[in-house]
């Protein structure tokens, strides 16, 4: 629960509510980074490398925040841009982060399924786009 209060308190500070000074404490300095999506949507990184002010434009304001294990994943829209993002947390400091827009992201579990008879114990979260049947999003399924 900690992993998912850091990452809590991250969205906070983008949303005005935190200083964005907390938020460099929260990452680590050889943040690994990944992005799958259009190429104008690197919302997040202009945020954390200050290109953009994090009052300004794009809000990150997330529906659902899931932890499981040592990743916390965090899900929400603003206007027609549906996002994912996936943080990696060690020691309570991210390490890692892995954005998706306009993707539909499956994460599973590949060790040996708790049951032989159910595919479905492998899958430990799945998207939740709130307008799944009006369009289609290309699918991701992230392991871990």
């Amino acid at each position: 629960m900690q992993n998912k209060a850091t990452v809590e308190m991250l969205y906070m500070a983008l949303l005005g509510q935190e200083t964005m000074d907390n938020v460099a404490k929260l990452l680590a300095s050889d943040l690994e980074w990944w992005f799958h999506g259009p190429p104008q949507c690197h919302h997040m990184m202009k945020v954390l490398t200050g290109e953009t002010d994090h009052t300004k434009g794009f809000r990150f304001e997330p529906k659902q925040v899931t932890a499981i294990g040592d990743c916390v994943i965090a899900e929400g829209w603003e206007g027609k841009a549906y996002w994912v993002h996936v943080w990696t947390l060690k020691n309570g400091l991210i390490t890692q982060f892995r954005e998706y827009f306009n993707t539909w992201l499956v994460v599973r579990d590949l060790r040996t399924p708790r049951r032989e008879d159910s595919k479905d114990s492998m899958t430990l979260w799945e998207s939740q786009p709130r307008d799944l049947y009006h369009r289609s999003l290309p699918g991701l399924v992230l392991t871990i």
